[in-house]
């Protein structure tokens, strides 16, 4: 276990735009469009052009190359290209890298982006369909033929083994349920706008992985999403109040797999986030009872419990009733399970919105947010506060 001190990027860099497209099941148009419309709309929301940015970061699964969302943009030489790998736990990461490239002066202006059309061109949910020979593929090798072919089917094994050992019932996580799709409802961006929902609709909605009903999954959506990430002090000359990144963490738990990382001594909870967590409260100086909005990555709703308790937000199989006692605001923007899976960048928007004030399910006096990435696989987080 690490034991290092506080690092040295906390307060050095700040996102100064956000910027998507609509979410949908089917956009109509290709990734690449996704990514140059929702990078041209976080540049205006920044008040910045094309040819301030120097840098960009994506995620190693995006099919939109670095260079050709520069050259679709109109922008100039980049000093700055990078990717980060392991799907939605790449999410804060990219915000974490651009930061960097900041704070070192690699890069003064850096996009970070995620596009893809989740539901009209290939679907995560329909499960592993081929794969090329891999070092990373062994480990799946061992789960497949058994018929565990599918992101549900892989959590559905952690799911479990928290269930039995806290002696609850798949309705614990209704309440993560409840929560997001309550906030979605108040959201006219998100696909279930005006349609909560209840314990009871949780509850009677299908099984797809015993104890996971289709409730408790994420959706499949077509969409764009862009964070623009720059100084703190040039960031105060923009448009909007900058959020600055006060920690920024990735995390890799041992014994760490994709998805599969059954033969831990831990089934029950993420050591990732457990790692992630370290980090975030040892360079940010906060707690779990400073964090005002939480937006924590709600692929699968039985993750949500078992990362408020990795945060320390609650002890171990206190999570559902954490959750139903409304301790945390959690996924304002309706998480992924209501707004949109953009494989958490989505997310992090929200939380940049909710430290500006401009939420639409906005907390009084928000600022300080947690903002979570994919977990399960190798992961990464960020806290995310005001100037001053």
């Amino acid at each position: 276990m690490s034991v290092r001190g506080r690092d040295l990027l906390s307060g050095r860099a700040a996102v100064a735009g956000i910027g998507a497209t609509e979410f949908s099941k089917d956009s109509g148009r290709s990734e690449l469009r996704l990514a140059v419309e929702a990078v041209r709309a976080a540049l205006d929301d920044a008040g910045l052009a094309p040819g301030d940015v120097d840098g960009l970061v994506t995620f190693t699964m995006d099919t939109s190359p670095e260079i050709t969302v520069a050259q679709a943009c109109g922008m100039g030489e980049l000093s700055f290209f990078s990717r980060v790998h392991y799907g939605g736990g790449a999410a804060c990461a990219t915000v974490q890298q651009a930061a960097l490239a900041v704070a070192t002066g690699v890069a003064e202006v850096v996009v970070c982006y995620r596009a893809f059309n989740e539901r009209s061109g290939r679907r995560f949910g329909a499960g592993v369909q081929h794969r090329e020979p891999s070092a990373e593929g062994a480990a799946l090798g061992w789960a497949l033929p058994f018929g565990l072919l599918t992101p549900a089917s892989w959590v559905a094994m952690a799911a479990q083994r928290y269930l039995h050992r806290y002696g609850l019932t798949p309705e614990a996580f209704g309440h993560v349920a409840v929560a997001g799709r309550r906030y979605a409802a108040t959201n006219p961006a998100a696909h279930f706008h005006g349609r909560p929902l209840t314990l009871a609709d949780h509850a009677a909605s299908r099984w797809i992985v015993e104890p996971l009903r289709l409730l408790d999954c994420c959706q499949e959506t077509d969409g764009g999403q862009a964070l623009v990430v720059t100084s703190v002090e040039r960031a105060r000359d923009l448009p909007h109040p900058p959020a600055v990144v006060a920690a920024a963490a990735q995390g890799a738990g041992r014994g760490q797999e994709q998805m599969t990382s059954f033969y831990r001594d831990d089934l029950g909870g993420l050591p990732e986030a457990g790692v992630v967590a370290r980090r975030l409260w040892r360079t940010s100086g906060l707690r779990p009872g400073d964090v005002d909005v939480g937006i924590l990555y709600d692929h699968f709703t039985p993750f949500v419990l078992m990362q408020l308790e990795e945060f320390g937000f609650c002890g171990r199989g206190e999570a559902p009733d954490f959750v139903a006692g409304e301790h945390l605001p959690l996924n304002t923007h309706g998480g992924q399970l209501g707004e949109a899976y953009l494989h958490g960048m989505n997310g992090i928007a929200e939380g940049v919105r909710q430290v500006r004030g401009t939420s639409v399910n906005q907390v009084p006096g928000a600022s300080r947010v947690l903002v979570t990435a994919g977990t399960g696989v190798p992961t990464s987080g960020l806290v995310l506060t005001g100037d001053g």
